[in-house]
């Protein structure tokens, strides 16, 4: 619905930003794909990463068109008719033309923006990428020059004439939430659960 899009650039970075999987959808060999993969923002620009194997990477290496779309669900919308059930959502579509990174100096950049992403200040804590582990992997950049996103919220919005009707309706919210982080069983007793993994939390989400 259109009275839904958003398109101020903080709103949609926002959502970026909070979302961990991004589906990537491209054509390779006249058949549309899907894939979720990891992503990482810096600035304006949207890094993915992957095996210099990938079909997906080599694809739009090569030129391919892309559609990147991340989604978050705040809540499941329950009416009191079937027809007008719904959700409590925000979510982004991008449309781009993917850049291939070649310099060391913005792969290790975009890496970083990647790994700090998914758990922020994990980069300074971890072994960097060695020059092998470079020139296996595949970086890209998306621009954020095509980017839009929609949201919903609130109640459900029935037919008036429902309103009246015996049926619970409301919202169900739903968020995603960290456990206690899990030790590695190779893990020595002595090396203690960093702050960033004892107090990871999502921007704009709950820890």
């Amino acid at each position: 619905m259109a009275k839904r899009g958003v398109y101020e650039r903080r709103a949609i970075e926002a959502i970026l930003d909070e979302g961990l999987v991004c589906h990537v959808g491209f054509v390779a060999n006249g058949k549309p794909v899907v894939i979720p993969v990891g992503y990482g923002r810096k600035g304006e620009t949207l890094y993915l990463h992957g095996s210099v194997a990938s079909r997906m990477m080599s694809s739009l290496a090569a030129g391919a068109a892309v559609c990147v779309t991340v989604t978050i669900l705040d809540g499941l919308v329950l009416a009191r008719s079937a027809f007008h059930h719904s959700m409590n959502y925000r979510s982004v579509v991008l449309f781009g033309w993917p850049r291939l990174v070649e310099g060391d100096a913005e792969k290790l950049a975009a890496l970083r923006a990647l790994s700090d992403h998914l758990v922020p200040g994990r980069w300074a804590s971890v072994r960097p990428p060695s020059p092998r582990e470079l020139r296996v992997t595949t970086v890209l950049a998306i621009q954020l020059d095509e980017a839009s996103a929609k949201v919903r919220t609130g109640p459900p919005i029935d037919d008036e004439g429902d309103y009246a009707l015996p049926v619970w309706a409301g919202v169900l919210p739903l968020k995603l939430e960290p456990g206690p982080p899990v030790p590695d069983e190779r893990l020595p007793r002595s090396v203690l659960t960093p702050y960033h993994v004892r107090q990871y939390r999502r921007p704009g989400g709950a820890r």
